[in-house]
């Protein structure tokens, strides 16, 4: 009933645990705090919270459009609601290298398991774009010396994401992700990477996990968990998945309302109303006021 039952310092403590287990962690990309604890009901071992979705869920492009207070907000509701470690989208961390430590701060307050800072210029633009620009070297690394040392609990994971890749190659991406784990990055996030055998070549280049992007219509191609695993990855993120399957089960829903005026011919297709009062704990809130939830659910 209500929130998650463990809080946030234990979650990231187990989450680290899992992380030294050297097995690869599954983290689909949670739209709204209910799709979250879907998650959480179907065996996954994280949640990941994509700025993409965040900018989307307020009908915005993924620029670098949204704050801090945005990002923190709707990441701590989503983080709340599940028993399992989440995992933010902290864009360039919004700033300078002081935001960047308000940043990692607000998030830990927030309740998230972890966050990982980019090197792209601001503003930002999807990691699966052309025309990316990234900063030099050494701002990069402020950018996460900053984070771990604004961070007050040291199980919340400052990762480092490089963008190096789409513009100066996998060399130089490789020597940017050194730099950023010397810098202290608890793990590494190389995004756009053209096949398996590039997530082998960092993976084999570092000794802190890999985590690997597996976002639609992207650069990379859409690898299984089994392939990731073989290559060294160590975490795996849908970030948008859900998103783009609800959206366009919407659309496909409004097109028939238009043309049929009714939807009963997409029942089928629809979480059940008992599926939905179980997920959200009707029956808890049920138990705990008698008085106010009273009714029976039915099937």
């Amino acid at each position: 009933m209500l929130y998650a039952q463990t809080p946030a310092h234990e979650k990231r403590r187990l989450f680290r645990e899992r992380l030294a287990s050297g097995d690869i962690l599954r983290l689909p990309g949670a739209f709204n705090p209910l799709s979250a604890r879907l998650i959480e009901r179907k065996g996954f071992e994280g949640v990941y919270i994509s700025g993409a979705v965040l900018s989307a869920d307020l009908g915005l492009p993924d620029i670098g459009l949204t704050t801090l207070t945005e990002v923190a907000g709707r990441a701590g509701q989503i983080a709340r609601m599940t028993e399992l470690p989440a995992i933010v989208d902290a864009d360039t961390g919004f700033g300078e290298p002081m935001n960047v430590a308000r940043t990692i701060q607000t998030l830990e307050d927030a309740g998230l398991a972890g966050a990982h800072i980019e090197d792209q210029v601001n503003p930002k633009r999807c990691g699966h774009l052309d025309g990316k620009q990234v900063v030099d070297e050494q701002t990069a690394l402020q950018r996460i010396r900053a984070a771990v040392d604004a961070r007050r609990d040291p199980n919340f994971l400052v990762m480092a994401r490089t963008d190096v890749r789409a513009v100066e190659g996998l060399g130089a991406a490789i020597d940017r992700i050194k730099a950023l784990v010397d810098a202290g990055a608890d793990a590494v996030f190389p995004e756009a990477m053209a096949d398996l055998s590039e997530f082998e070549a960092v993976a084999d280049a570092v000794d802190v996990p890999v985590l690997a992007n597996m976002t639609e219509f992207g650069k990379s191609d859409l690898f299984t968990v089994d392939q990731l695993r073989d290559a060294g990855v160590r975490m795996v993120i849908w970030p948008v998945s859900l998103l783009r399957m609800a959206m366009g089960a919407a659309e496909r829903a409004l097109d028939t309302l238009v043309d049929d005026g009714h939807l009963t011919g997409k029942l089928g297709e629809m979480q059940h109303r008992a599926d939905l009062y179980e997920l959200i704990d009707y029956s808890g809130y049920n138990r705990f006021d008698d008085d106010i939830f009273n009714f029976e659910i039915r099937k």
